[in-house]
């Protein structure tokens, strides 16, 4: 499975982005899939994940309420809406598919997608 991540862009804080992940080669329609972030220094970070079906979704303490994941089967893609933004969300995001039907850690991840950045001015 081949990933690709957009849809970052410049912001200011208060405002939104939704960021897109779709696959190539094929499907991950069985697969959960996560959003990441990463800045500069720090480790990659779990921001949000979603079930094979959609019927679980979780995310992390920081984000809670503002972000929202969500997938769409018929577009082999999965958004992950970001409203609410604050200049500590400033980071590259990424997606990634999980070996099974879902995941949280980053390990349970295998497949990646290269990164969309997301930039927060205050």
């Amino acid at each position: 499975v081949q990933l690709q991540a957009s849809g970052g862009g410049l912001v200011q804080a208060g405002g939104s982005l939704r960021l897109s992940c779709t696959a190539s080669r094929r499907t991950f329609s069985n697969n959960g899939v996560g959003w990441f972030r990463q800045t500069p220094g720090k480790e990659r970070e779990i921001v949000a994940a979603i079930s094979w079906n959609g019927g679980i979704t979780n995310y992390a303490d920081s984000v809670k309420g503002r972000f929202t994941i969500s997938r769409d089967h018929t577009k082999n893609a999965v958004y992950l809406q970001m409203d609410g933004l604050k200049p500590e969300d400033t980071a590259v995001y990424y997606c990634a598919a999980a070996r099974g039907v879902y995941g949280w850690n980053r390990d349970q991840h295998n497949y990646w997608g290269q990164g969309t950045l997301v930039t927060v001015s205050s």
